[in-house]
């Protein structure tokens, strides 16, 4: 497979906070702990190994081993969850959503981040042993998030109305999507086995949970994944203190307030990824997850008729901690209490709302986990890689809009120069000498003299496009073939990544699409990965 980089910020599909970040601005240092360059991780060791009690190791270890009751657990696995026991033992961490037979491919891509970012920490830290932990959000409750996939270009959607925690919905209904799934796939190839994979997973377990554990665990069981649920009593009652601090003393939402506040003194260009609430929690419930509110003196589930004094809600946290389901902003904190954990592996969006919690965590006394944006990735056809050269072009201008590439392809093989760039140029130094003009003689005439500058660069930006117009009918056929290309590896005009469902890929590539992701993917990289295969 031959691999080819391009700079992050070169690909036109990330934030300029994210950007700042893997640059290491220095303006953004207050916002996160240490950078994840591989010498920062040892000091990252040393003080997670003082922040994390013992009883927290034991009651994760324990929570584990009941969570693997009844599933095929791989050598590798429980060499990694026993391991855990251990106070040199550590964990490097991704979440993500119960995407219905795993979602969009990036699924993939962040376990392989982890998978990979493990061992290279335990090659680098032979006296401690990293276990690559994947986080499942079994809390949310954005079902029509998770309740479809794509698949050659069609949705294929589980029908069903659901409301509370996805990862308690039963997987009544699967069958049905198995069906539209078997019958798109066809006979041909590697489909038995994605049928299979299907079948064991949504079709033989009871839960959204189980269902998700079992699939993360086919795929990633042998390289030693441990996958955890957060929705556990025991866990939760690690929880507690910092719910209390939450739901009574409003920590969060002061702290990250604080925080948003001082990014916009940055860079007003950073898009604010989530606001915090007064209160950060739901309460959860059979098939219902509510946030809680303070109203009229009282502790309100929203749409229900459930209401609780504050001696009553404390209570109810202390007996149940099962029923308080943190969001997205208590989260994070849920996740570092309950791990030993020494990064935290998410996409753009997430590391730009994990960026506004640093304070929060301090304020606490929890560790703040080193942030990595996880790998992205293109995989292009050899096929689709020659058609890419036919044209002249690189696989970095496909990132491009497609009516910018369109416009670029059309100027570089039109005989005529389609660029008013130098006219605009020299229009702009004809005014300038009106400005100055202007200045020595009556100044009331500079606004008359900046309309005419408006008005002569609007036609020829009028003009421009017209021409390009007219180029693109006559070379039609150039600018289809490009077009189709683009749409092919981008599709939606999104990144595939973001699209295309793993089983797609797997038709091509078969059982080595793993094994060679995990070849060539790195986490500490700092580029956008096009992966070129057969």
């Amino acid at each position: 497979m031959e691999v080819e980089c391009i700079p992050f910020k070169e690909t036109g599909y990330f934030s300029q906070l994210i950007c700042d970040y893997l640059e290491q601005k220095k303006e953004l240092s207050p916002f996160f702990n240490r950078y994840p360059v591989p010498g920062n991780f040892g000091d990252q060791i040393k003080e997670k190994a003082t922040n994390y009690p013992k009883e927290h190791r034991e009651v994760l270890v324990n929570s584990l081993k009941d969570q693997y009751k009844g599933v095929e657990v791989s050598k590798a696995t429980q060499k990694n969850i026993d391991a855990l026991e251990n106070e040199t033992s550590f964990t490097v961490v991704t979440g993500h959503q119960l995407n219905l037979f795993t979602g969009p491919l990036y699924f993939l891509y962040k376990i392989i981040s982890a998978i990979n970012l493990a061992k290279k920490l335990n090659k680098e830290h032979p006296d401690n042993h990293v276990v690559p932990v994947y986080w499942m959000a079994t809390e949310d409750h954005d079902f029509d998030e998770i309740n479809y996939f794509n698949l050659h270009g069609k949705k294929v959607l589980w029908n069903k109305k659901a409301s509370g925690a996805v990862g308690r919905l039963p997987t009544d209904g699967l069958d049905e999507v198995y069906g539209i799934f078997a019958s798109e796939l066809g006979n041909l190839g590697l489909t038995d086995k994605l049928k299979d994979l299907f079948k064991k997973a949504y079709l033989e377990h009871d839960n959204l949970t189980d269902a998700t554990r079992y699939l993360a665990n086919a795929l990633f069981g042998e390289a030693g994944l441990v996958i955890v649920d957060g929705d556990n009593k025991e866990l939760k009652k690690l929880l507690v203190p910092y719910a209390k601090r939450d739901i009574f003393d409003y920590t969060p939402y002061e702290k990250i307030s604080e925080t948003i506040e001082a990014l916009g003194e940055v860079s007003p260009d950073y898009t604010i990824q989530v606001n915090p609430r007064e209160i950060n929690y739901f309460y959860l419930k059979d098939d219902l997850r509510e946030r809680i509110i303070l109203k009229k003196g009282k502790y309100h589930v929203i749409n229900t008729h459930i209401d609780f004094s504050k001696e009553e809600l404390l209570q109810e946290l202390e007996t149940y901690p099962e029923r308080f389901s943190p969001n997205v902003v208590a989260r994070p904190l849920y996740q570092e209490v309950v791990l030993p954990n020494l990064c935290y592996i998410g996409g753009g969006g997430e590391l730009a709302y994990w960026l506004e919690l640093k304070s929060y965590f301090d304020e606490v006394g929890v560790t703040f986990p080193m942030l990595m944006l996880r790998n992205s990735a293109l995989l292009i056809t050899e096929k689709q890689s020659e058609k890419v050269a036919k044209m002249g072009l690189h696989v970095s201008h496909l990132f491009m809009k497609q009516h910018s590439l369109i416009n670029k392809k059309i100027r570089d093989i039109s005989n005529i120069d389609i660029d008013f760039s130098p006219q605009k140029k020299l229009l702009e130094e004809q005014f300038e000498y009106m400005y100055e003009l202007v200045e020595k003689t009556d100044k009331s005439f500079l606004g008359a003299v900046k309309a005419q500058e408006v008005k002569q660069k609007k036609g020829l930006d009028h003009l421009e496009k017209r021409l390009l117009r007219a180029q693109k009918r006559k070379l039609k056929d150039h600018v289809v073939r490009l077009t189709d290309l683009q749409n092919e590896l981008f599709p939606n005009k999104s990144l595939q990544e973001r699209q295309l469902n793993f089983s797609e890929i797997y038709l091509e590539m078969g059982e080595d699409l793993i094994p060679l992701l995990l070849d060539a993917l790195d986490p500490f990289s700092k580029d956008f990965i096009v992966l070129k295969h057969q």
